[in-house]
């Protein structure tokens, strides 16, 4: 942290970082037409009225936790009575009324967020790269996605290596018109007996042999081409609302061996894309936020660029252009070239040192990050850019980590304020609600009312909103193994409710309801299997973890019509809150010593694997090899249900702590080994006593109990700035 006489003195006393306040006056600000005596002291009165209210909503949940775990140690030995127990959380405030009739009013939404279906990427806005391979995510290669990746069997000579393999690029072809066939097909034939296609009086024709002729079953999926008339470069047709691009080049290698020309086959992938600033990064000091900040800022900018190493030689990432395509008719169309992007704040939790109260005190990182990426935000809407983001006008802000109602009318008073701020018309920055908190999903009815007028997504998490739902039942008892968790009551309600409720408030046609994160990025044929079920249950938009699992999830949305599943599951009973309310404990635990042995293991070597990545590089979301070498991509969430999980178990008796310590002792030297390869890597088995990153996965869970709902954040934090001040700042402590 800076010391008191570098920083720069603004209104009220704040006390502002120098590298912030200069990015502010040079960056920030120009072209917005917001001044900066606007901007500080509205950032200055910000903290001033709204940084108490902040902290005495904090101090409720503590509050309310209290008397929760005091209410379970009383209940002790007597067996369960959920009418009682609700009526309990009725009495204390935790449960709240259902408002009876609750419409989400919300205007001036994007269609990719409104009406289009599809996949979403969250990609940590820190790093730049990985920011600019999201939002070019818009559009990818069916081709190089099933190529490159499990979805195509290695069988029948079909395996990958270093030079192409003509038969698996035979089966990823046929794939492709397989495709093709279901999802535009043609009047009469099939797509793999095409010999050209071209354009006769804006219809699209296919040639077949024996000079027999098609056409499109349905003429209105042909959105336009490139290209000549009768030599297109590319066609553009769509379905669902999504569009297929077919790509022809007979002098292209691949072209060249294709009947039609074609070369590849390209899918509308991502069409939505959350930038994040939470759990998926590291920033932990003024330093790290200016690099948050100024990132989004290049986005919404269109400026943004990275520079890196490639084969040798030096490439440049920026974001995509539009595409513009000939219509039909001969006029004009343009396709989004970048995915929808929307940024994550972080929650209310934590402070940073970035701005000084006058008294020297932290202040709410949540109130800096509003203003901050609302006011970079404003480049879009004004269009000082070349390029644009939100075309309906909005800026989309996901607020995570919200604890009921009350705290949801916090965050709707914020934006409303800087709204005020930047001279923006009400609403027009939107909200997304994450439902990973316990009393935002048995409240969530309450929660949608409060955002209504501005609300555009609710989206469930299950890692976060199973830590959440460990820390606020801890003292009832030992819960079931993770792995497990999945099966339980309680996690298939809390989605079904999710839909239930979003629907039932009319969130159909004016935002997304979504699903959580394909995990495993390596293991792409299972999630063309497995991930259909999002769509399937209502959910418009589900996490993928890289652009590539974006073109693939794609495919689910072509064959799902989610408008008319979410058409369908409307006259569906709401999933009763009772279900939600049932508790994942084990009354009589009868594990054998083996499985709390490796139920212990898989979540040291889990929290490890993270926790290590996170303080000594200062990484936020990677993939993860886990105990078995299976790379998952992971982020802050993981640690949060891991840690509790064990902090749980200890609570409970169902380990010691000398067990899980051997446990964290054995499972490090395991992680060293998965990280030996890392360029400057600190292993954590040469010093267990004085290692930062295993102190702090020591912490995460013998604190597990007493950390703020659980959060890992507050550890993360003083972990890696120690971490920064011993090992990156030139100083040896």
């Amino acid at each position: 942290m800076n010391s008191d006489k570098t920083r720069i003195r603004g209104p009220l006393g704040l006390q502002i970082d120098p590298q912030l306040y200069r990015f502010v006056h040079a960056e920030l600000l120009p072209g917005t037409g917001i001044d900066t005596q606007t901007f500080w002291s509205g950032l200055a009165t910000l903290v001033n009225e709204l940084a108490p209210v902040n902290a005495h909503l904090l101090d409720k949940r503590k509050q309310l936790q209290a008397r929760i775990d005091t209410w379970h140690r009383e209940q002790a030995g007597k067996p369960f009575q959920p009418a009682e127990y609700t009526q309990f959380l009725h009495s204390i405030g935790y449960l709240l009324p259902a408002p009876l009739h609750v419409k989400i009013n919300t205007t001036q939404v994007d269609a990719e967020i409104a009406r289009l279906a599809g996949p979403q990427l969250v990609v940590p806005v820190m790093n730049a790269r990985y920011a600019l391979n999201a939002a070019n995510a818009r559009w990818g290669s069916l081709y190089d996605a099933l190529y490159g990746t499990d979805a195509i069997a290695e069988t029948d000579g079909a395996e990958r290596g270093a030079a192409y393999n003509p038969a698996r690029g035979r089966k990823v072809i046929a794939f492709g018109r397989e495709l093709l066939d279901s999802h535009v097909p043609l009047a009469n034939g099939s797509h793999t007996e095409v010999q050209a296609y071209f354009l006769d009086q804006g219809r699209l024709v296919a040639a077949l042999a024996e000079d027999r002729v098609s056409c499109l079953q349905d003429p209105a999926q042909l959105v336009g081409y490139l290209g000549a008339e009768r030599t297109p470069t590319a066609l553009f047709l769509v379905h669902n609302g999504l569009h297929i691009e077919i790509q022809i080049d007979r002098q292209h290698p691949i072209g060249a061996q294709d009947m039609a020309g074609v070369k590849d086959i390209v899918l509308e992938s991502a069409l939505t894309t959350i930038q994040d600033c939470e759990d998926s990064v590291a920033a932990v000091d003024a330093s790290d936020k200016l690099i948050v900040y100024r990132h989004w800022l290049g986005l919404m900018q269109g400026t943004l660029t990275d520079r890196f190493q490639k084969n040798g030689q030096t490439c440049t990432r920026r974001l995509a252009a539009d595409r513009i395509v000939t219509a039909p008719d001969g006029g004009e169309v343009i396709l989004p070239g970048r995915s929808l992007m929307l940024i994550r704040n972080v929650g209310h939790l934590m402070t940073t040192d970035a701005v000084l109260t006058a008294e020297g005190n932290e202040i709410p990182e949540g109130i800096l990050d509003g203003l901050f990426t609302a006011t970079a935000a404003l480049h879009d809407l004004l269009g000082t850019g070349t390029l644009r983001n939100s075309r309906a006008g909005s800026i989309y802000i996901v607020k995570p980590k919200m604890h009921g109602p009350e705290e949801v009318a916090f965050g709707n008073t914020l934006f409303a304020r800087i709204e005020q701020i930047l001279q923006l018309p009400a609403n027009t920055i939107k909200m997304g609600i994450m439902d990973e908190e316990r009393r935002t999903s048995v409240n969530l009815k309450a929660c949608i009312h409060e955002a209504r007028d501005r609300l555009i997504f609710i989206n469930t998490g299950f890692l976060d909103r199973t830590g959440d739902e460990i820390h606020t039942s801890m003292e009832m008892g030992a819960f079931v193994r993770k792995a497990d968790m999945k099966d339980q009551t309680w996690i298939s309600a809390y989605e079904d409710r999710n839909v239930d409720l979003g629907l039932a408030c009319g969130l159909a046609g004016r935002g997304q309801i979504g699903k959580g994160m394909w995990a495993r990025p390596d293991e792409m044929a299972a999630m063309l299997t497995e991930k259909v079920a999002h769509p399937l249950v209502g959910a418009s938009c589900a996490w993928v973890p890289s652009p590539t699992a974006a073109t693939l999830h794609a495919i689910h949305y072509h064959q799902v019509d989610v408008a008319a599943i979410q058409n369908g599951l409307c006259a569906r009973a709401e999933t009763p809150l009772q279900k939600l309310l049932t508790i994942p404990v084990v009354s009589q635990p009868a594990w054998q010593p083996e499985e709390i042995g490796q139920e212990i293991d898989n979540n040291a070597q889990s929290i490890l694997g993270y926790v290590v990545r996170w303080i000594d590089m200062g990484i936020g979301c990677s993939k993860v090899p886990d105990i078995k070498n299976v790379h998952l991509m992971e982020d802050r969430a993981t640690l949060r249900i891991s840690s509790q999980h064990i902090g749980n178990w200890l609570r409970h008796g169902i380990c010691t702590r000398e067990q899980v310590m051997s446990s964290l002792q054995k499972m490090a030297r395991i992680v060293d080994d998965q990280n030996s390869s890392e360029p400057g890597y600190r292993p954590m088995a040469n010093d267990f006593d004085n290692n930062i990153a295993f102190q702090a996965a020591c912490d995460l869970i013998f604190q597990a109990t007493t950390q703020a709902n659980g959060y890992t954040e507050p550890v993360l934090h003083q972990r890696r700035r120690q971490y920064k001040a011993q090992f990156m700042s030139g100083t040896q402590q």
